[in-house]
């Protein structure tokens, strides 16, 4: 199945999708949209041109594993996303994957401008990854 992974935030959103057989995700894009409406149209757009039927939201949680603002404001996020796309939306536990997207761009030594266009799409790539892994191994995030 084709899944599309979004990595919500109030100035970027990273896109990332996999292929038909959950072996590859990839970034998609990074869009600048500062209106939640609006950015879940063009998301739901974006699902509709790859061919998702399904859409993974990334779910900022704290350390310990309690969820603050951020992720309500996510899971608000994602209600608009099933509106708009009319794919069922899951979330997955995105905690890190900031870091690991920074650390891998720091090993292709990724910098400046071009680190901010591309980081927020490594991450929704982490996040899909750690979504498809958990799916393989039987444990729903």
């Amino acid at each position: 199945m084709v899944i599309l992974a979004v990595d919500y935030g109030d100035v970027r959103t990273g896109l990332a999708v996999c292929d038909a057989l959950e072996l590859l995700a990839s970034p998609v894009a990074v869009l600048r949209e500062p209106d939640a409406n609006v950015l879940a149209q063009k998301i739901a757009e974006v699902a509709k041109a790859r061919g998702a039927q399904k859409i993974v939201v990334g779910l900022p949680r704290n350390m310990d594993g309690s969820e603050g603002f951020r992720a309500d404001a996510c899971r608000s996020f994602g209600a608009l996303l099933q509106e708009a796309s009319a794919l069922p939306v899951d979330f997955q536990d995105e905690r890190l994957t900031t870091v690991s997207a920074h650390r891998a761009l720091n090993e292709t030594n990724t910098r400046g401008k071009k680190r901010k266009a591309v980081v927020d799409a490594v991450s929704a790539v982490l996040i899909l990854e750690d979504y498809l892994r958990r799916a393989k191994n039987g444990v729903r995030p």
